[in-house]
């Protein structure tokens, strides 16, 4: 039991280490293209809304890839770490901002051109 114990106790850590993280990549985002109501408006919506939300989600996510797969540590690993950066991928995609003035492409200027722009 001590172990099921531990492996939910990280996935706690992981899940708001990972919330926070995507909330800090958004947030940089939205403030460089100078998009959303103000800075004010868009920390709040992201302390107060998307990191406990996402937070949730994530930690689900984790409990529902261990009750799948179980005992299977490779397969385990893999999966987890698939489904984590897809959820926050589309959590980052869905408050993703569009074209603006300071970005017209919607893309930040320090955003890394090997990576895909978040996005549907």
């Amino acid at each position: 039991m001590g172990e099921r114990r531990l492996h939910g106790c990280f996935g706690t850590v992981m899940g708001l280490a990972l919330a926070v993280l995507t909330a800090m990549l958004l947030g940089r985002g939205l403030s460089a293209c100078d998009a959303g109501v103000n800075g004010a408006a868009n920390s709040t919506f992201l302390v107060v809304l998307f990191i406990p939300s996402l937070w949730g989600l994530l930690t689900l996510s984790w409990v529902m890839v261990g009750v799948l797969l179980g005992r299977q540590a490779l397969l385990h690993a893999l999966a987890l770490t698939v489904v984590l950066a897809a959820v926050c991928w589309c959590a980052v995609s869905l408050f993703w901002s569009g074209a603006t003035h300071e970005c017209p492409s919607g893309v930040p200027p320090w955003w890394p051109g090997f990576l895909p722009v978040p996005g549907f």
